[in-house]
């Protein structure tokens, strides 16, 4: 039985966070339909325009709440929270490209409601699953590379039994528990660092779980962790 848990040293500079997680089971994330998800990304870029009304683009609020999260712990130079990385792409005018589906959906919701949304298999967990600081010698090799890249000692990270999953809370992915066209079971994440947007986090939780199911079948249980529910089981 695999635990997703919350350790105390991400709560205590986080007491207000709030981690939305819904678990996947028997989907089939084959790609059938590229252009559907094709038209489900630039539909979710145009809303997302919404969220960047200052030109000058670090002091729209969506952005800047993250970047003050980031100054919370030591972080490696340049890395920015996967949401600004997308709607920088979109601010620039350059289109988000397709995946595999589960992917493409969680993109699309996290553009829509301009939240970090992330994933991964949950059959490639070694252990449990925790947010917490690093120790600073866990394995890490990055999407796109093949060399060890371990985080920094009181780096927030995603991590199992193995190694890092996620470095920098949601900034750069491990490729070793990533999402495939062959998973199966998938843990998907919304965070939360700004208290005033709940509402946009729970709807944004309830249209990602939805939408895996209407296109992907298979079942979606939703949880939200805070300082109060800090642990759930994931399979």
């Amino acid at each position: 039985m695999k635990k997703f848990i919350i350790e105390d040293s991400f709560w205590s500079l986080f007491p207000d966070a709030r981690i939305g997680i819904v678990v996947c089971n028997n989907i089939d994330n084959t790609i059938k339909d590229k252009e559907k998800y094709e038209e489900m990304l630039r539909s979710a870029e145009k809303e997302a325009l919404k969220y960047l009304e200052n030109p000058e683009f670090s002091s729209n609020s969506v952005i800047n709440a993250w970047r003050e999260a980031f100054k919370k712990f030591k972080t490696k130079k340049g890395a920015r929270s996967s949401i600004e990385a997308l709607l920088k792409r979109v601010y620039n005018g350059n289109h988000i490209g397709t995946i595999n589906p589960l992917v493409d959906i969680y993109n699309s919701i996290s553009l829509k409601y301009a939240l970090p949304c992330g994933g991964e298999d949950i059959d490639k967990f070694v252990g449990d699953i925790r947010l917490t600081k690093a120790d600073g010698n866990e394995e890490f090799i990055p999407l796109g590379e093949d060399e060890n890249s371990p985080p920094y000692e009181g780096e927030i990270v995603y991590k199992d039994d193995k190694g890092a999953i996620c470095r920098c809370w949601n900034w750069r992915e491990a490729v070793r528990t990533m999402l495939t066209e062959n998973t199966k079971n998938a843990f998907l994440c919304i965070e939360l660092v700004d208290e005033t947007r709940l509402n946009e986090f729970e709807f944004a939780l309830k249209e990602l779980a939805k939408l895996v199911e209407e296109n992907l079948g298979g079942s979606c249980k939703i949880s939200i962790l805070d300082i109060n529910n800090r642990e759930i089981v994931i399979e």
